[in-house]
């Protein structure tokens, strides 16, 4: 099953994307109360799926799959790893905490962009992409989504989307000087589709030791950058998700990102092996494809670039512990 959110006209529908067509939710349901039903009563609804509700998809326009109760990003791939260190930090190491844990960081679920969309940008001069497949969550009967381990975190995994990271990498550089980020390196934006893809549709692609081997693909201006087979991630996507759990908690609609694949899924890879701007960073006006085998396909133009209000830099103020210099206090009277 495919599952999707688009607009025709002035209304938003939200319901299976059936071959050429999408199909409503019956009973006027959305995506996020399907998600929290799960994957057995959202295979129910498509059995009764009205027919003559059906629209051809070539006459809406695609939405995001779903509005996310939040995002996390992992960074699952050692090559990429590798690679775009290199381009953030000078220096190319996969460090060994990396093998201990799949690590991830949370971005902002507000800056989603649907496939087709033109993605304004901040003020960057090495604006980047990273090719990533997504996890989806879905409700469990019985489960509130904590401390799974990862045959219970498989379950959670409703379907698959794909997205793209958009990265300013040199705001990203910046802020990870701090320890700290990439914060504004990245959430501006983050593109999440064309829809959901339900996780029995990808079956038949896990692989003996339980890693989706589909072939990803990114194209700039239609040109092949890079590709990669999901395998090759160092955590299959049931563990992502028991690792988020992990005295945490998952629900439905979390979207957990596996990071970017290898084999330049970013520019900033291939930045870093090459050691120079090599393809260039993008520019507005440049187009971005990516394609996952089994998923679909997001494409993105990049917008123009929106300044933002100056701030200023940090007071260095002397460190005395006193309150002299402020209005009111006993020691300012």
């Amino acid at each position: 099953m495919r599952v999707a959110r688009w607009v025709d006209g002035a209304d938003v529908g939200e319901g299976f994307v059936v071959g050429s067509e999408v199909v409503p939710f019956p009973d006027g349901l959305r995506v996020a109360e399907v998600l929290a039903q799960g994957l057995a009563a959202a295979s129910a609804l498509y059995e009764r799926r009205y027919a003559a509700t059906a629209r051809p998809l070539s006459g809406v326009r695609l939405l995001a799959p779903l509005v996310p109760a939040s995002i996390r990003d992992f960074v699952a791939f050692e090559e990429h790893v590798e690679g775009v260190s290199a381009s953030v930090d000078g220096k190319s190491e996969v460090v060994p905490e990396w093998y201990e844990a799949p690590t991830f960081y949370f971005t902002n679920p507000h800056t989603v962009r649907a496939t087709g969309d033109v993605v304004t940008i901040p003020e960057t001069q090495r604006l980047d992409v990273e090719l990533e497949l997504a996890a989806v969550i879905g409700g469990v009967a019985g489960s509130d989504g904590e401390n799974l381990d990862a045959t219970a975190a498989d379950a959670h995994i409703f379907g698959y989307t794909v997205m793209n990271d958009w990265s300013a990498r040199d705001l990203q550089s910046r802020e990870m000087k701090v320890r700290l980020g990439p914060a504004k390196g990245k959430d501006f934006a983050m593109t999440l589709g064309p829809w959901i893809v339900t996780a029995d549709e990808l079956a038949p692609f896990v692989d003996t030791d339980g890693f989706l081997a589909v072939r990803a693909e990114l194209y700039v201006n239609d040109e092949l950058i890079g590709e990669d087979l999901v395998s090759n991630m160092g955590w299959p996507f049931p563990e992502l998700v028991a690792y988020a759990a992990r005295n945490s908690i998952v629900v439905p609609g979390d979207v957990l990102g596996s990071g970017t694949v290898g084999n330049g899924g970013c520019l900033g890879e291939l930045w870093g092996r090459r050691g120079s701007f090599d393809p260039r960073p993008l520019e507005p006006g440049d187009e971005v494809r990516m394609v996952i085998e089994g998923v679909g396909e997001i494409v993105n133009v990049v917008g123009e670039r929106v300044p933002a209000p100056e701030l200023p830099r940090a007071r260095v103020r002397s460190r005395a512990r006193h309150r002299a210099d402020v209005a009111g206090s006993p020691a300012g009277r």
